[in-house]
């Protein structure tokens, strides 16, 4: 059983930063894979950024590449989201994933209760 608590989520100007973090409850999150997702108002939920269980592989939607950086720390279970040169459009609620799958949504995948990121023009 792993439990997902993000945090770090606020109002941002645009071309701001803001980190968030995931800090992960459970002895198996070091072997999962750890996701980022988003969903604005009236959108579906999207990928935002994906982290293997070591953190030597990453993968990030093309909306937020060069952007944005997923990063962990296995030793304090906690996964992040470094996200800078923010703008309007990055506006959503965005939520913690951790999965034993790497691109698949499964019902067995854990997610945390989201965190609001809300970007000003």
């Amino acid at each position: 059983q792993v439990q997902l608590v993000e945090s770090g989520g606020g109002l941002v100007q645009a071309g701001g930063s803001l980190r968030l973090s995931c800090a992960a409850s459970g002895r198996t999150f070091s072997s999962y894979f750890m996701r980022w997702f988003r969903q604005a108002p009236g959108k579906e939920r999207e990928f935002v950024a994906t982290i293997s269980w070591s953190g030597g592989s990453t993968w990030y939607a093309d909306s937020v590449k060069g952007r944005f950086t997923i990063s962990r720390d296995n030793a304090k279970n906690t996964v992040y989201l470094q996200m800078n040169s923010l703008k309007t459009e990055d506006t959503a609620v965005y939520y913690c994933n951790g999965s034993p799958h790497r691109t698949t949504i499964a019902p067995s995948d854990y997610w945390g209760q989201g965190t609001q990121v809300t970007v000003s023009s």
